[in-house]
């Protein structure tokens, strides 16, 4: 059990996000239509409105600051986990690029997100190394 959870951990959470798109496109979900779900009126009398893209774009940004908590961690499952991120954002870019009903902002937006957290993964990843390098070498 033990072991299944530790794979699961390299799993990198935009994959799950990108797939959570695709069956919410299947089922008739559609990110491109402005309608709101719901209206809030707030205090300053403004009224707020919440469309599918806009919660989209929120599990997005919240799953960006998991995955750059998750990039904190050494060893060899940060190494592994960041190609992997490579190449979940790759597949995602190409999802973008190639299909039509992935080809909105919140999509792309996605995708921009899981490049950052490519490139977080191997900055903070170089960072600790070399903290850890200077710490046990000196």
């Amino acid at each position: 059990m033990l072991n299944v959870l530790k794979m699961v951990s390299y799993v990198p959470l935009f994959l799950v996000v990108g797939i959570l798109y695709v069956i919410l496109v299947m089922i008739g979900v559609n990110f491109g239509n402005p309608d709101p779900l719901f209206s809030v009126l707030l205090p300053s009398e403004a009224e707020w409105t919440l469309t599918g893209s806009d919660i989209f774009i929120m599990i997005s940004v919240v799953t960006l600051f998991v995955e750059t908590i998750k990039a904190t961690k050494t060893g060899d499952q940060n190494t592994v986990e960041n190609m992997l991120s490579m190449f979940v954002f790759l597949g995602l870019l190409m999802t973008f690029l190639f299909w039509n009903s992935a080809g909105t902002t919140p999509f792309l937006l996605m995708t921009l997100m899981s490049l950052i957290d490519v490139i977080a993964g191997f900055t903070i990843g170089t960072a600790i190394a070399r903290r850890d390098f200077s710490m046990t070498g000196s």
